[in-house]
């Protein structure tokens, strides 16, 4: 027959499944990894129209960087490898200041993982070195964008000056409570990070090995940074006694608790402080000042202060506005922590309207209630504390802790840099980017 054969090799026709139970195996979809695909990606589709990112973007546009590109060493007639442009790297940082990611290598990674970050990247691979050395490096030029940024709003009629709002928050040093030490304790990690150092010096210049040396220079940089903040610990403790010191002239018998305690520093940030926290206890931690416009939750400055107490903070606050913004306020709200009484006195002086509450009485008084070694400024304060109008008008200091809760949702906990000068910078950071996000809801 002709056709004999033809259909010989297919495979039997599979019986149909008996009642009781299923035959054969089941066809499946499984995953191939190991294909290559190529992919058409355009990257400025990865986000929305509205997306933060783009807004960051667009306010960083309009910005003269001329003081960040001058740093820069790669130029037309020079040889090196072209830099990375400050616009990206100070919109990425915004951006992910904005995203509470403060880590260096994790917005590397966002970089190259993340729609929004591969957006404002635009095909630019960063590494975190880069990026954790231009976090912190450009305090200056930061503070002076966000002067920038509050003269405009205030020109455009976004937020008013003339009234302004005091608060602080405290954040978590980057420092354990095991490292602060007492002098003696200082003195003897101070001998024995000396002796290390030397140790390390005559190691990398006896030994020739190229890989053995640059290893054993890294330890002999290392331990010679750890006797630099030794030093630096000493040194605050000697800050420390002054301060106690001109307590004692001032308050008393109040400040004779202060014999009681030995004064301790820290190690690893000399700088920190122990400090009453929110939640009743204590840890090392940086008590940030911020000045905003009431009402706006905009920031006008920041300024983290290595002491526990809000007392006596409020007149540096405002000559510190009249420096950045060449005018006083004529309203001043804070909380009751800065209510000092030699500093309402300045204020009225300058004709600054102070708005704080009292601290309520032991006795059950009023604490509104004019007494005998009150000043004009002083009674004033009390008057306007005690009527309707001084109530609401202190009401708009709340909204200022819109400011705190926002940081405090953006990661704002603890930080991960030491010193005052990098902790401010990181502050810096936060105000900036808050301005931006902010004003966009202000102007709609």
């Amino acid at each position: 027959m002709v056709g004999k054969g033809l259909f010989e090799d297919l495979p039997e026709m599979m019986k149909a499944p008996s009642a009781g139970g299923v035959e054969g195996r089941p066809r499946l979809r499984e995953p191939v990894r190991d294909q290559i695909e190529l992919r058409a990606v355009d990257i400025d589709s990865l986000i929305g129209a509205d997306h933060p990112a783009r807004v960051i973007w667009g306010y960083i546009e309009g910005l003269d960087l001329g003081g960040f590109e001058d740093r820069i060493k790669a130029r037309d007639s020079t040889p090196g490898q072209p830099a990375i442009a400050p616009r990206l790297l100070l919109a990425l940082w915004l951006y992910a200041t904005s995203d509470g990611v403060g880590s260096a290598r994790a917005l590397s990674r966002l970089i190259e993982q993340h729609d929004a970050y591969r957006w404002l990247a635009g095909g630019i691979s960063v590494n975190y070195h880069t990026l954790s050395d231009f976090r912190v490096g450009h305090g200056d030029l930061l503070d002076r964008l966000l002067r920038e940024n509050v003269a405009v709003l205030s020109a455009n009629g976004v937020i008013d000056v003339s009234e302004l709002v005091q608060d602080g928050i405290r954040v978590r040093a980057s420092a354990a409570a095991a490292s602060f030490r007492r002098d003696e304790r200082l003195e003897q990690h101070l001998a024995a990070a000396g002796d290390l150092v030397e140790r390390l010096k005559r190691e990398v210049d006896e030994n020739s090995d190229a890989s053995n040396r640059r290893m054993r220079a890294a330890r002999e940089r290392a331990a010679r940074e750890r006797s630099e903040r030794v030093k630096a610990a000493l040194n605050t403790l000697l800050e420390i006694r002054a301060q106690r010191e001109a307590r004692k002239k001032t308050r008393g018998k109040a400040a004779e608790k202060d014999k009681k305690k030995e004064p301790r520093a820290s190690t690893t940030d000399p700088q920190a402080r122990v400090m009453k926290m929110a939640d009743g206890g204590f840890r090392p931690a940086w008590n940030v000042q911020v000045i905003s416009a009431a009402g706006g939750q905009i920031v006008l400055d920041v300024d983290p202060l290595a002491t526990g107490s809000d007392r006596g903070l409020l007149r540096p606050a405002i000559e510190a506005a009249r420096k950045r913004l060449g005018q006083l306020p004529r309203r001043y709200l804070a909380d009751g922590g800065f209510t000092a009484a030699h500093d309402i006195e300045w204020a009225h002086g300058e004709e600054i309207e102070v708005y704080c509450p009292a601290t309520q009485s032991k006795h059950g008084t009023d604490p509104y209630l004019p007494r005998r070694d009150d000043g004009p400024g002083v009674l004033a304060w009390r008057r306007r504390m005690a009527s309707p109008e001084g109530h609401a008008i202190y009401r708009k200091r709340s909204i200022c802790e819109c400011i705190h809760a926002r940081w405090r949702n953006w990661n704002l906990t603890r930080f991960n840099v030491r010193g005052a000068a990098k902790v401010k910078a990181v502050m810096l950071w936060f105000a900036l980017a808050n301005n931006i996000l902010q004003a966009r809801q202000l102007a709609r």
